[in-house]
């Protein structure tokens, strides 16, 4: 065959190669779980999993990565995160109160790890969605439309977002036809332990974390930032049910800490919100919670105490 004949087909195979290059590339610069699962593929599938003549970037592999990747990083986020709340953080007397369940820890963790691989599912198509590159999520700040400040108000812009969203799914989590199917095993826990956090019905769980999910692909957002607001979400979402009401004099009116939502445990129609307590006041739910007033579970303790020691005080005289 003459040079004249093999040129075209060279020149065709450098084309189709760097269509795919630029497809890869493309693709890896998707989301922020493709930074995740970038190494999960370089330390652990790629060499003791997958076959090396599997491509990384391979549909069906992802999904399957995805799928371990997501499982593997909200029981650990979920039973780490909780477990040095639990243990450094709650207060243990709040197991003594009456309305504390037997076993209720054990309970708490049994379903949230029964119910996290079933959130995972829809939860990975999101994540699927943002690897092959549908998301609005970048690598570098200089990609930010507004540069640094863009970057900071994403990051303020991804709190009010989700914690607006947030409170109107959970408010229509209670509405009546609604609650019993699908929220109201999370109110099972009236005082609530860290462990709390994330033992809900699967549909409720993947609606209320849907959020999160759903603003990188209206809005745009640095990937490594997004992934760091993650873990702050999870943080927060244990923060809420460890029952320390410590919060400065000046922000308890602002923020939808532990007190607020022990509150939304105890009384059910009040403080729906996440971070804020914003949305609250503009719905009319709003309620200053009653462990900032000497009305929360741990007075209710301490009055019990006190009431039966005077109790049997009063029989011994």
């Amino acid at each position: 065959m003459s040079r004249s004949r093999l040129w075209p087909i060279r020149s065709e195979q450098r084309s189709e190669h760097l269509i795919g290059q630029k497809v890869l590339i493309n693709l890896l610069q998707g989301s922020s779980m493709d930074l995740v699962l970038n190494f999960a593929d370089s330390h652990f599938f790629t060499p003791f999993v997958y076959p090396t003549s599997w491509p990384e970037d391979e549909p069906l592999r992802q999904i399957i990565g995805l799928l371990v990747v997501t499982n593997l990083g909200a029981a650990v986020l979920y039973l780490g995160l909780g477990a040095l709340s639990y243990f450094f953080i709650f207060d243990h007397n709040f197991m003594k109160h009456p309305q504390f369940l037997e076993n209720q820890v054990r309970r708490e963790i049994k379903y949230a790890i029964t119910s996290l691989p079933w959130i995972s599912i829809p939860t990975v198509a999101l994540f699927f969605a943002e690897v092959r590159g549908y998301s609005k999520l970048y690598d570098n700040v200089s990609e930010s439309p507004l540069g640094w400040p863009g970057l900071i108000f994403s990051m303020f812009s991804f709190l009010f977002f989700t914690d607006m969203c947030i409170y109107w799914i959970h408010r229509f989590l209670h509405h009546k036809l609604i609650y019993k199917h699908f929220h109201k095993p999370h109110h099972i826990w009236k005082v609530p332990t860290p462990f709390a956090s994330h033992a809900f019905h699967p549909v409720d769980g993947f609606l209320q974390g849907l959020p999160y999910h759903i603003y990188p692909f209206l809005f745009p957002l640095q990937k490594v930032l997004y992934l760091g607001l993650y873990v702050f979400v999870n943080i927060w979402t244990i923060s809420i049910h460890d029952g320390d009401y410590r919060v400065p004099r000046v922000m308890e009116k602002f923020i939808n800490g532990a007190a607020h939502h022990t509150d939304h445990h105890l009384f059910f129609d009040y403080n729906y919100g996440q971070y804020f307590t914003l949305w609250d006041r503009l719905g009319g739910s709003y309620r200053h919670p009653s462990a900032l007033m000497g009305k929360g579970p741990l007075d209710f303790i301490k009055n019990l105490k006190s009431s039966s020691a005077g109790h049997a005080n009063g029989k011994e005289e």
